[in-house]
């Protein structure tokens, strides 16, 4: 998969060769990552009615049965095939919310690309900023670092970038988002940030 992660590529060929624990092993590389898009899905569209969680493990339901259809040979491929899935599955949920029987094409299309855009987000308003040049070099793809690196962080800490990076909000919304003044906001956003900086170096 990538010549500067030879366990991904490992775990890749092992799956495609039949090995489900191997597939197993490498869809589980991809939980912290698929959760932070779902989470801001959810909140869009669901006002919290469905568990992120509970998405990412129909997403990977569907990925383990339908591995043979993934022809791709890079992590950046695979990131988007499951993305497109989970935007899929997340489309079925909205359409069950809202009372909709038939498939929603143009839905899942919207959110495919509206995930595609929040991994952009992420990769432009953290990845540059965090990641040093080592640990850009490391053979990962960026978005997936640092969403690892942001589940490792405490729950405000983790919260404050997300609102901030990729929901887009301002210090004063943020502020009223957490029941806490902008002031502190803002302090808090700061150590977010270097405590973020370091956790991308402990899960490279």
């Amino acid at each position: 998969m990538n010549d500067a992660d030879p366990e991904l590529d490992n775990l890749l060929r092992q799956a495609r060769a039949g090995d489900g624990a191997a597939l197993g092993r490498l869809l589980e590389q991809y939980r912290n990552y698929l959760s932070v898009l779902a989470r801001l899905q959810i909140d869009r569209r669901l006002q919290g009615k469905v568990d992120g969680s509970d998405l990412v493990q129909e997403t990977f339901l569907k990925a383990h049965r339908g591995f043979g259809e993934f022809r791709g040979a890079t992590e950046a491929e695979l990131a988007g095939w499951l993305r497109q899935i989970l935007a899929t599955t997340l489309a079925n949920v909205v359409r069950h919310y809202y009372g909709r029987r038939r498939r929603d094409v143009r839905l899942e299309r919207q959110l495919a690309a509206e995930m595609d855009g929040s991994s952009r987000l992420l990769d432009r308003a953290l990845a540059a900023k965090q990641l040093t040049p080592s640990q850009q070099a490391a053979g990962r793809e960026q978005t997936v670092v640092l969403a690892n690196a942001l589940r490792k962080l405490p729950a405000d800490y983790r919260e404050v970038l997300i609102l901030r990076h990729l929901e887009e909000l301002t210090f004063p919304d943020i502020a009223k988002r957490m029941g806490r003044t902008s002031d502190a906001v803002e302090k808090l956003w700061v150590r977010a940030l270097a405590q973020l900086r370091r956790a991308a170096g402990d899960v490279l």
